[in-house]
């Protein structure tokens, strides 16, 4: 998220009394490019089951700036080396998308985005 861009993830697993054995994740992961970004998390778990494995995790930070340095110190400018380094965060999103029209509409608008940015 960049510039005053404000995310909000709200997402609920309900495990039912009869669901035994449901194994129910939620994560939401977010990167932040400017310091007025905003990042909400809402992670919300119920289960009324007895036997299962359910979690949550939320995540939102800025660029590792340990990982920007290396690229810089290696002679990357600071521009291709940030765009690199939210290409990798997004490409691991996309890569879990199975239906391969889908990916690349996304890949194509990511990679629009960054060449403007």
């Amino acid at each position: 998220m960049d510039d005053d861009a404000r995310g909000i993830f709200q997402g609920k697993v309900y495990v039912a009394k009869h669901a035994q054995k449901t194994d129910g994740k939620q994560s939401s992961h977010a990167l932040l490019l400017s310091e007025r970004a905003e990042f909400d998390a809402k992670p919300e778990l119920e289960i009324y089951a007895d036997d299962v494995v359910c979690g949550h995790g939320a995540t939102a930070g800025d660029i590792n700036h340990d990982h920007l340095f290396y690229l810089k110190s290696r002679g990357i400018p600071e521009a291709e080396a940030k765009s690199l380094l939210i290409a990798a965060f997004v490409d691991e999103v996309f890569d879990a998308i199975e239906n391969e029209a889908v990916r690349n509409v996304m890949v194509n608008i990511a990679d629009a985005w960054l060449h403007r940015a």
